[in-house]
């Protein structure tokens, strides 16, 4: 049986672990001490986690040094995520040792871009597509962008390997993950989707390794793990399949 692979997320605002409510700012509870948050997920045996810079993704500031800390001190692979639009943010997350970093509004915003370091960096990119309705949000879920399916068109043809794809409206929510969705992105791609965004059981945990013949790799899990929807331990055995 394939796995679905797990990624526990660490979402930084101003130094602190957190989880917001549909992206929003100000709907955030802290969750303390982000180092400790990602020293739980791999003490737990985790492979991967996936590292946001809020901040960064906001444009309100940056805990670039925070992160690279974190991902220095730990033994597991890491998705960075957050503000990274150019050249030079790009560099420096790629420099901190992340195995890969999922690139967001500046797929909206720089196709061009995105299409060049894709090129250059293969499966070191990912894009993420956060999805509200039929379209695109950007700049921290702030603003809109166009319709998300020619995005993935165009980017799957330069030869993206991988979205992480997120349905603002359940994310944080405890909702359930937009499984349609999901499909339809890895449907129409014919790549590797990562989901993110209202998973709330170790169900949804279930139904999503269902998928993963049809294009579901991986799923990224917050808001239910930090308020104890279930454990860690419990979620990797149902993504590894002992349960």
């Amino acid at each position: 049986m394939q796995i679905l692979e797990l990624l526990p997320a660490v979402d930084v605002q101003a130094g602190q672990a957190v989880q917001l409510v549909q992206g929003v700012a100000g709907s955030e509870k802290t969750f303390g001490d982000p180092l400790a948050a990602a020293r739980r997920w791999a003490d737990a045996g985790s492979r991967w986690i996936h590292l946001v810079d809020l901040d960064a993704a906001f444009g309100r500031g940056s805990n670039a040094a925070l992160l690279a800390e974190i991902i220095a001190q730990l033994d597991l692979q890491v998705e960075l995520s957050g503000g990274i639009r150019d050249d030079a943010s790009l560099e420096r997350a790629l420099a901190t040792g992340c195995r890969r970093v999922n690139i967001g509004t500046a797929a909206l915003e720089r196709p061009e871009w995105c299409e060049e370091i894709l090129a250059e960096f293969g499966d070191r990119i990912a894009i993420g597509l956060d999805v509200r309705g039929q379209r695109l949000a950007a700049r921290g879920w702030t603003t809109e962008g166009g319709p998300w399916h020619e995005t993935v068109e165009r980017l799957s043809a330069a030869g993206c390997e991988r979205f992480v794809v997120t349905d603002v409206e359940a994310d944080g929510m405890l909702t359930g993950p937009n499984f349609d969705l999901l499909g339809e992105v890895a449907r129409l791609s014919g790549r590797k989707v990562v989901a993110s965004g209202g998973i709330a059981s170790l169900d949804h945990l279930h139904q999503l390794r269902d998928l993963v013949d049809d294009g579901v790799e991986g799923a990224i899990v917050g808001t239910a793990l930090y308020v104890g929807r279930f454990t860690i331990d419990e979620a990797l055995a149902v993504a590894e399949g002992d349960r």
